[in-house]
């Protein structure tokens, strides 16, 4: 029988991945649900070739423009964000795929894992704005969370079949399109610059993200949750080549590590067809051509990013909620030409000092917070 997956973020550099996969293996996986935030015309080209049983649009004004482009055809089509957290709960549901772009996430994900369905987790920003909250209900309701991320899932694979302690995470990065330019340097980047990755082929905001490091700095407070490590235990790494995705040091000293072609489609299959691997057509490693690998240390001085979320993690209560607010802030003002490189940490820390610190925030205690957060991050740029 077909596993049925619901795609949150169809649309986007995961979610459009995803269905490659679903299409190479159609006797095995079936899109049962696709969503797209306001990309109507691509989730409507989407629909019409993998006839899902329902769509969702969340910009309510495409809402007529989806439904009459698809109604010559059997799919229910919803608009809106709490149909956003309904079509999770869909009984026949047998895997929901999170790859909604940052905070977002946080609602449908609960809302899936309430109704039970295994979690394949793309959207790294669900851990950290509430990850205390996600993993006692993946714990309450007894809910798989298979990570997506290449460097979550290297994690995850290293340890298949160990039972012996982590003594430390060592969580690799390419080091971004910026990793040798001085603090002069970056100061006039422009967002065009920023955007062409050495490495991955992602979306406009953790393209971004990953040339202030933040990403990884998100990547790091993921980790945190999804294997139960502190903060001291995770080490990131620069490796410029992005082979070694990541890797797993133990107690007696022995590191396993994942390798593989910088493709996401591999981690995406993986948490879908998990415990099996599939055959793939996705490139390989050519060990003869392979350039060196090397590997450097993390600069915290010219990428404060990453700095603070180590800080916020640490810190705990609602302070990673109120880095993603306003680094989601800063973000989209960088890409519209509102704010400079260097100038979206200022902007966050300076959100960190204004924003009240919650030490044991609810889910309306964060949904707060991240109004107030970007309220503020605004009112600084």
């Amino acid at each position: 029988m077909k596993r049925k997956i619901c795609i949150l973020g169809s649309t986007g550099s995961i979610g459009t991945q995803a269905l490659q996969v679903i299409e190479e293996h159609a006797d095995l996986f079936e899109a049962y649900v696709l969503t797209a935030g306001s990309n109507s015309r691509l989730l409507i080209e989407q629909a019409r070739k993998f006839l899902p049983c329902a769509v969702v649009i969340a910009d309510e004004s495409k809402y007529d423009e989806v439904k009459e482009a698809l109604a010559d055809q059997p799919i229910q089509v919803y608009a809106g964000d709490e149909a956003l957290c309904q079509v999770v709960t869909m009984e026949p549901v047998d895997m929901v795929l999170t790859a909604l772009v940052g905070f977002s996430g946080l609602k449908p994900t609960i809302s899936a894992i309430k109704a039970g369905k295994p979690i394949a987790l793309a959207n790294k920003e669900t851990l950290v704005v509430a990850g205390e909250l996600i993993t006692a209900l993946c714990q309450e309701y007894n809910v798989p969370m298979l990570p997506v991320d290449s460097e979550h899932s290297a994690i995850f694979q290293s340890l298949m079949g160990e039972e012996s302690p982590i003594e430390k995470i060592i969580l690799t990065a390419s080091g971004g399109p910026f990793r040798k330019f001085t603090l002069d340097e970056m100061r006039n980047v422009t967002a065009a610059q920023a955007l062409k990755h050495p490495n991955w082929d992602m979306g406009a905001k953790i393209t971004i993200d990953s040339a202030s490091m933040m990403n990884k700095g998100f990547e790091v407070i993921e980790a945190k949750w999804l294997f139960d490590v502190d903060a001291d235990r995770i080490q990131v790494v620069v490796h410029p080549q992005s082979i070694v995705h990541s890797a797993v040091q133990f107690q007696d000293g022995a590191v396993k590590a994942q390798l593989g072609a910088p493709d996401m489609r591999v981690p995406i299959q993986l948490a879908m067809s998990y415990p099996v691997r599939l055959e793939s057509s996705f490139p390989r490693i050519d060990w003869w051509d392979m350039q060196d690998l090397t590997f450097e240390r993390p600069d915290m001085e010219r990428f404060p990013c990453l700095a603070m979320a180590y800080e916020a993690l640490r810190r705990g209560g609602n302070t990673a909620c109120v880095v993603n607010a306003a680094n989601e802030v800063v973000n989209l003002a960088f890409r519209q030409d509102r704010c400079g490189f260097l100038q979206m940490a200022e902007v966050i820390q300076e959100t960190l000092v204004r924003v009240p610190y919650i030490k044991t925030p609810s889910l309306e205690d964060y949904l707060e917070t991240d109004r107030v957060a970007r309220k503020v991050a605004s009112e600084l740029l």
